[in-house]
């Protein structure tokens, strides 16, 4: 607890360097220290908050890696004895937080990264998900994982040739129909136009 609470303020004094690195969900990730082989140091050691995860002991030649509460990191977690830099495989959202290392040589230098796992795509349309959908008017209930399946059905559906069954040409047909009623009405006014016409002119006969 004291040793978060002076990492805070050392922090907070601008004396930490924290960097900011993002992944998507099931990627891998490498916390570089940006260390280089020549630049010896007696020991390293990771921190996931408050827990440790990982160090390596150059006088013993000792690398461990360690699973962290729950498990979470187990068979994650690789450490680069040359460079100290981190290597988390196979992320998870529960991964985002604080990495804490601390470099001891001559000098205690330390360094922060704030991660952050981003959920994929594939865990926002997993199985357990469900939506629905309105197309052409039609109100479909989908599993969000046959979502493109259900397009593709409606795409193959919109270009099915015309049956006796499918009336694919409603428009073309609702037109056609408009024109013979109009041209129907037109015979029928003109009709009774002739009728109207003879009949006078058999009254002046008369």
């Amino acid at each position: 607890m004291i040793t978060d609470v002076v990492m805070f303020f050392v922090c907070s004094w601008g004396l930490v360097d924290v960097k900011t690195v993002s992944v998507m969900e099931g990627d891998s990730v490498t916390l570089n220290t940006d260390l280089t082989e020549e630049q010896k140091y007696l020991l390293i050691q990771w921190m996931f908050g408050s827990t440790r995860i990982a160090e390596f002991d150059r006088l013993t030649q000792t690398n461990s890696t360690y699973d962290g509460a729950d498990e979470r990191f187990k068979d994650r977690l690789t450490l680069d004895h040359q460079t100290g830099s981190l290597n988390i495989t196979n992320t998870r959202t529960t991964d985002s937080g604080l990495y804490k290392v601390t470099v001891i040589s001559k000098e205690t230098s330390y360094m922060h990264f704030n991660l952050t796992v981003y959920e994929s795509l594939q865990s926002i349309l997993s199985p357990e998900s469900s939506s629905s959908c309105n197309f052409l008017s039609s109100t479909c209930a989908v599993n969000n994982v046959s979502v493109n399946q259900t397009e593709d059905a409606n795409i193959t559906e919109l270009h099915q040739p015309c049956s006796d069954h499918i009336h694919c040409c409603g428009f073309i047909e609702t037109v056609i129909r408009l024109v013979v009623s109009a041209l129907v009405g037109v015979a029928a006014v003109a009709f009774i136009v002739y009728d109207i016409r003879s009949t006078r002119s058999e009254a002046r006969l008369k």
